[in-house]
């Protein structure tokens, strides 16, 4: 069986597989639509929110860039792994006890308001939008490659595949999908990793391989990638670019980022009870640790094969994965001193990304109507291939290069239905059933939220065809925007009893505002200015979200204390969930109860 059928043949059944389960799993109340009708067991919730959480840009991108800029890429697997440590610890357990189905809820409750709760709505819109634009995309690239479509009909493929399992199934059958896509996705990680691992270094454990020789060099990894690297007129693999503040800034907004995503967040309010959610946290940072430890080993195993493979090498004597590629649009060659040799140094090798003509040159490469820029490289490589090509590039078997694309497929899909889903129940249960239209029945919102997922799937749609960067930094932009609006009000409405409502209003948007401002300035206003004699305090776009958040706890701390405390009741609230006892089960309806107790 060739490999082309083999892709289809595994793409399928595991499509086959996700609408299966979504139909098995269909939601038949707003409670199994939002949180699965709070059943899920820990072990499952735990694999659920793995796949939710290693999305798109954890199994194709981070590698990637990882892989392209060495030590800078870093902060991606700092930031996000500690991250989700600091919501399972600090954060989650008390969410879960709160008893309700969204952030929006909690915030809108907590801090008494409707005006928190449209605020909190917005942030949610904005974040899981920004963060949907980078998986769609990622959809778009495997579809591109391994189905032969481009990458604007792959979208669309992905797009109704989502909008089946997700509007269906609601949390209750993107849950179940997202523990299949999990084993997937985890699969068609480690067979690739340990494969090459073998094939470098002679041991099978990815993580140890990362740390032993090359075999027959008699040099480490990260000793072999210096020396590439320098050769070619790159920065050594193990020096980064970035300063010191900015590297920090950064890592610091994915970190407290993660703790205010929304998509993630929603996964601890479907256990049954609030000791469940603490165990459903700790199988979750084991199932993500399996992927996140073996992620730089991947990064650096596909740099060695790639610059072993292509550098000063003739274009007609390449193998196959290189036309493979190139036919999706995703790698490119310029052949700019007519030696039929790809040179592949430091720079870029055209303006823009290629653009191919329908001709091809006489080596057979896909011809450019790109204009070449100075300098000697004359290869354009998208960084977001790196583990999808990685499997071809070492030359394993069909088989493998067809599990990698299902992968890459349940990573994008898996954390697209989630974000889709909160922006759904944000805007049927938060906005509508909340706050304009409270009267509406259990099956109007249950309509409601599946009109309103119809409608952010065509949206996140467009995103995946124009999206405005790269996959991993389109999700680090969104997680800046959660650093600076949800994380502080989330923080202070759990372990602040003074923080009211004027307070966290006045945060939240000061830090969204000031946050997403920034990143449109430097990004699509005036990207020439994107660099860092510009920016402020050094700090780049993708870092600006911790500023943004050290702004919103401030802007809130201070107009807190100028204005009124919050009522007694919510104070007491607040008392209780971070009380041990009774942990077990959550304060359902807790504002309620205590309001008629005062």
């Amino acid at each position: 069986m060739s490999t082309q059928m083999m892709i289809y043949l595994f793409v399928g059944a595991t499509f086959a597989l996700y609408i299966g389960i979504a139909i098995w799993s269909r939601a038949g109340s707003t409670k199994d639509y939002y949180v699965a009708g709070g059943g899920v067991h820990p072990i499952a919730n735990g694999m659920a929110t793995g796949a939710d959480w290693m999305s798109a840009a954890s199994f194709i991108s981070m590698a990637g860039i990882i892989s392209f800029i060495g030590r800078d890429g870093a902060v991606y697997l700092m930031g996000w792994t500690g991250g989700y440590v600091l919501l399972a610890m600090c954060l989650a357990p008390y969410l879960r006890k709160f008893g309700k189905f969204t952030v929006p809820d909690f915030v809108g409750d907590r801090y008494y308001s409707q005006l928190a709760r449209v605020v909190a709505v917005i942030c949610v819109i904005f974040i899981s939008f920004t963060y949907v634009a980078g998986q769609m995309r990622g959809v778009g690239i495997v579809f591109s490659r391994y189905l032969e479509l481009d990458i604007t009909s792959g979208v669309i493929v992905g797009m109704a595949i989502v909008f089946f399992y997700a509007v269906l199934g609601g949390m209750k059958g993107i849950t179940y999908t997202q523990v299949a896509q999990y084993c997937v996705m985890i699969f068609a990680f480690m067979v690739p990793a340990i494969y090459i691992s073998m094939m470098i270094t002679g041991n099978p454990i990815p993580q140890l391989g990362f740390g032993s020789e090359v075999l027959g060099t008699g040099q480490s990894v990260l000793e072999k990638l210096d020396g590439l690297s320098a050769e070619l007129g790159f920065n050594q693999y193990t020096d980064g670019t970035k300063s010191t503040v900015d590297m920090f800034f950064i890592t610091m907004a994915l970190m407290v980022g993660t703790a205010g995503l929304p998509h993630v967040i929603v996964r601890f309010f479907t256990t049954p009870t609030v000791r469940d959610a603490r165990k459903s946290a700790g199988y979750a940072l084991l199932f993500i640790a399996i992927l996140y430890t073996t992620a730089p080993a991947v990064a650096s195993f596909a740099r060695i094969n790639l610059l072993d493979t292509v550098s000063e090498a003739e274009y007609k004597e390449l193998p196959q994965w290189f036309s493979n590629w190139e036919n999706s649009g995703l790698i490119a060659w310029m052949d700019k001193n007519g030696d039929g040799k790809i040179q592949y140094t430091a720079g870029k090798a055209m303006e823009g990304k290629p653009q191919f003509s329908e001709t091809r040159g006489e080596d057979g490469q896909r011809m450019l109507t790109n204009t070449p820029t100075a300098g000697e490289n004359e290869l354009y490589v998208d960084r977001d291939i790196m583990v999808l090509a990685n499997p071809e590039i070492a030359q394993l078997p069909g088989w493998v290069v067809a599990l990698i694309a299902a992968g890459g497929l349940a990573a994008a899909l898996s954390t697209a239905a989630g974000l889709l889903l909160v922006i759904s129940t944000s805007v049927s249960h938060d906005l509508l059933k909340k706050n304009l239209m409270p009267n509406i029945s259990d099956k109007q919102e249950l309509l409601a939220a599946r009109l309103a997922a119809a409608v952010a799937i065509v949206i996140a749609g467009l995103f995946g065809i124009y999206p405005p960067g790269f996959v991993a930094q389109v999700v680090a932009f969104a997680f800046g925007l959660a650093a600076a609006s949800f994380f502080p009000a989330i923080l202070m409405g759990i372990f602040y009893k003074r923080m009211n409502r004027e307070g966290a209003v006045t945060g939240m948007i000061t830090g969204l505002a000031f946050t997403f401002g920034y990143i449109v300035y430097f990004k699509f206003i005036n990207p020439g200015d994107n660099n860092p004699e510009n920016w402020l305090f050094g700090i780049s776009p993708e870092g600006i979200g911790t500023l943004g958040m050290l702004l919103n706890l401030s802007v809130s701390m201070v107009v807190c204390h100028l204005t009124a405390p919050p009522p007694k009741h919510i104070q007491d609230l607040v008392e209780n969930i971070r009380i041990p006892s009774g942990a077990g089960a959550p304060v359902e309806e807790g504002i309620g109860a205590q309001r008629a107790a005062h």
